[in-house]
């Protein structure tokens, strides 16, 4: 009796591929105080834990901005802003210093937990933190002297490294010393936008109270390139009120994804904190939740490599199995990779199609046409017939036609018209199939 593959089983199949391309690489998440307080924090923890055990090196930075406003209303001690930056004076600095090592102390428990019936059953992980960022102070602007606040100086990147090559969850606070002994109160985005940097850190992970980036109709942009992303942060903050510090959370996050992404970190996420799973459902996941900021598509359109036709064989046997698509051999398709078009998201394979040129006929077949099933709602089907199209004029070819017996609608709907066997090339008219019956069509290029 045959098994129904289930919902788990999918799941697995589809992340593996992003477990193995995350495995090893760095990956810093930002963690803001607010997200301390919110019910989904437990689980968040867990998560990060999950993406360690599977080979992830975590450096997780945290801030503290929600618990030091508390801790300063709390004693009557009052904070001024400028230019969005808290003043830190002597009184907040001790105040601000409470509220970050509470936290930190919180984030190891939380790490350490290892109880029977939770997610964290059986973990043994080592949380370091120490004086792996080097502070200076901002100093005086427009005669205000910020006092204890202060900006990043230097990061110790390689014995962050060390602590990660050891297996280690490197946790990363807002108080930072100075070369001359002092602390200073720094902005949790900015130490974490450096140390993605120096760390030449594979992904750098931010979390808000939405799902991502909200359009005007109350939709998730899935992805934004940078000039994109510097309008959204120039229109947020003539939204915020810097004298009084506040500024959104997006905010913050645009502004570091873009410093990020600029100086080399190729993909910055943000996801919610109140969205139960949403890191793992971003990280594991074709399309994720959120919201990536990046240099370059994640989806690009490109002449295949040797080394896609794993990838081509997984996307066509399916379809193969099913009599969709004439099977090809392993062996076929190294001879005949140089002919394929595909289209590649993540490292992963979700469209392709091959072109054979008849030059002398003026003629192209596209063939091998397929689309990952998660998105076949998409254009990847018509990006690939442009790819193919252009590619076949630099040839001189002015005719494309096709062998279908299932999409033959699909290709009417793009302007190919329905012909008969006379209508091809010599060549392939002697190689077509009665049996199959395949429909064959023909578009003018």
């Amino acid at each position: 009796m045959k098994l129904r593959s289930t919902a788990l089983v999918k799941g697995f199949r589809q992340s593996a591929p992003y477990v193995n391309a995350h495995r090893g690489k760095t990956t810093v998440i930002m963690l803001g105080g607010e997200v301390f307080t919110d019910s989904n924090f437990d689980n968040i923890i867990n998560d990060i834990a999950l993406l360690h055990s599977l080979g992830m090196r975590i450096v997780l930075v945290y801030g503290a901005r929600p618990q030091i406003n508390q801790n300063l209303e709390s004693n009557h001690c009052e904070s001024q802003y400028h230019k969005g930056i808290r003043v830190t004076n002597e009184a907040a600095l001790d105040l601000a210093m409470q509220a970050a090592g509470r936290l930190q102390l919180a984030i190891t428990a939380r790490l350490s937990m290892s109880l029977n019936n939770t997610p964290m059953q059986g973990t043994q992980l080592n949380v370091v933190s120490g004086n792996f960022v080097i502070a200076q102070p901002l100093g005086v602007d427009d005669g205000i002297d910020y006092c204890h606040s202060g900006k990043v100086r230097r990061i110790d990147s390689s014995a962050i490294n060390r602590m990660l090559d050891m297996g280690s969850i490197v946790v990363v606070g807002p108080i930072a010393s100075s070369v001359t002994g002092e602390s200073f109160n720094l902005m949790y985005e900015d130490v974490a936008t450096q140390v993605a940097i120096r760390l030449k850190a594979y992904k750098l992970i931010g979390f808000c109270s939405e799902q991502g980036i909200i359009d005007n109709q109350g939709r998730v942009i899935p992805e934004l390139f940078p000039n994109r992303a510097e309008q959204l942060v120039s229109d947020l903050e003539a939204q915020s009120d810097l004298e009084n510090g506040y500024t959104s959370g997006t905010f913050r996050f645009l502004r570091s994804a873009l410093s990020a992404c600029r100086a080399g970190v190729p993909r910055c996420h943000l996801v919610s904190y109140k969205e139960d799973g949403a890191l793992l459902q971003e990280l594991f996941s074709f399309d994720g939740i959120g919201t990536q900021v990046v240099m370059a598509s994640a989806e690009q359109t490109r002449n295949a490599q040797i080394q896609d036709i794993g990838g081509i064989l997984d996307l066509i046997h399916p379809l193969e199995e099913q009599g969709i698509l004439v099977r090809r051999s392993r062996e076929q398709l190294e001879q005949e990779i140089h002919k394929f078009t595909i289209i590649d998201k993540d490292r992963l394979v979700i469209g392709c199609a091959a072109l054979y040129p008849y030059i002398e006929d003026k003629m192209a077949e596209m063939a091998c046409v397929a689309v990952h099933p998660d998105y076949r709602d998409g254009d990847r089907g018509v990006v690939l017939l442009k790819h193919m199209s252009q590619e076949a004029k630099a040839m001189g070819i002015n005719k494309l036609f096709v062998l279908t017996t299932h999409s033959l609608h699909w290709f009417r709907e793009q302007g190919f018209e329905e012909v008969g066997v006379d209508s091809l090339p010599m060549e392939k008219r002697g190689l077509y199939n009665y049996q199959r019956k395949s429909k064959i069509l023909v578009l003018k290029i």
